[in-house]
């Protein structure tokens, strides 16, 4: 009977960790592809603000509130996961000040990348965050950079540079050459501000706040959409672009309503996606996080065809492919990963056996 429950309990515990990666891995998916094609519906139908772009991806923070309630631990019942020294509100108050901020940047270039290039080109560029996620989670997360990681980056780096030699023929004339080079830089440098949130966001969780509890991931996201929601509000106003938005909404072509769906879409969508990349985060790592994401980056390109009918040219195909190929690579990687770490704790598990069997052999 007992034997029993010991097996079935870490079974139980792997289940319940899987079911947990799931949820989060469709929120990613779910969340960023939404998010993105409805900021291209933005942009391609009229709208033209792109601090309120830049707004609408944290301003959805307060519907995670009553989760944040719901999920926090009674204030009588003692938390074991809990560290015995925790940090100060004033050094939290610093951290979260200090990622909103970053999200805050990285929100604005993101828009700017969105507003001035074709959604599939958009999301193909973005696939260089797994790379530069890498590089920080190597420095700051002590990530493992095995050959299986190195031909991943190798492959999406050649994947976006492709995309620098091309511009789609149907775009010519509404984007000009400029205009798609800021772009393109804009989206480079917003995926290496993206990816060194994430691996700080992984460093924050494990090293300073330490709580193995889904309200500490809600309280981050809280916090953190919060700085970076005033920081957009501000630079709204300061750039006198508030001013046009009325006329933006009575010129949208589907209307106002459409209008405030869009984004109220586009808000929601990111929060979605939010929960699932620091919940992979929280459960795996910021480089899983990252790989989970760029996994939905080529369905974005397939949906814009669909959607967009952006123009699906040789380089892009091929581009896609590449990304594809790239990430398989590291779930490759993933796999090697748990499966050295299940022998290992096999072995381990073994030791202890092996040894009250001989001491029985002893006894008798």
């Amino acid at each position: 009977m007992d034997i029993s429950s010991q097996t079935n309990t870490p079974q139980l515990r792997n289940y319940k960790l899987w079911l947990r990666m799931v949820v989060f891995t469709l929120f990613v998916l779910f969340g960023q592809s939404t998010a993105t094609l409805l900021g291209r519906v933005y942009y391609s139908k009229g709208g033209k603000s792109i601090w309120l772009a830049a707004l609408m991806e944290t301003l959805g923070f307060p519907i995670l509130i009553p989760f944040s309630l719901y999920f926090s631990p009674p204030k009588d019942r003692p938390n074991y996961n809990n560290p015995t020294h925790t940090p100060s509100k004033l050094i939290l108050a610093a951290i979260y000040a200090s990622l909103g901020l970053l999200q805050a940047v990285d929100n604005i270039l993101y828009s700017i990348g969105l507003s001035s290039l074709p959604v599939s080109t958009f999301s193909l560029i973005s696939a260089t965050q797994l790379a530069f996620n890498a590089f920080f989670s190597f420095f700051l997360n002590a990530q493992k950079i095995t050959p299986q990681i190195v031909n991943s980056l190798f492959l999406l780096t050649i994947s976006s540079t492709l995309l620098v030699l091309q511009r789609d023929s149907e775009n010519s004339e509404s984007i000009s050459r400029r205009k798609y080079e800021i772009g393109f830089s804009c989206t480079v440098v917003a995926s290496l501000l993206f990816s060194l949130l994430l691996s700080l966001t992984q460093l924050v969780i494990h090293k300073v706040v330490q709580r193995e509890t889904f309200h500490a991931v809600l309280d981050m996201i809280i916090y953190q959409s919060l700085v970076a929601t005033f920081v957009n509000v501000v630079a709204l106003f300061a750039s006198k672009e508030w001013n046009g938005l009325r006329k933006e909404m009575e010129n949208f072509e589907p209307g106002r309503v459409s209008y405030v769906m869009v984004l109220v879409g586009i808000a929601v969508s990111w929060q979605a996606y939010s929960i699932g990349a620091i919940g992979l985060i929280f459960e795996v790592s910021s480089l899983f996080s990252n790989a989970i994401g760029t996994l939905g980056l080529p369905i974005v390109p397939i949906l814009a065809v669909i959607f967009f009918h952006d123009k699906m040219n040789g380089l892009k195909v091929i581009a896609m492919l590449l990304a594809i190929w790239g990430f398989a690579s590291y779930l490759y990687h993933q796999y090697l990963d748990n499966s050295t770490s299940q022998i290992d704790r096999g072995n381990v598990n073994a030791i202890p056996d092996l040894s009250t069997t001989e001491r029985c052999q002893q006894v008798e």
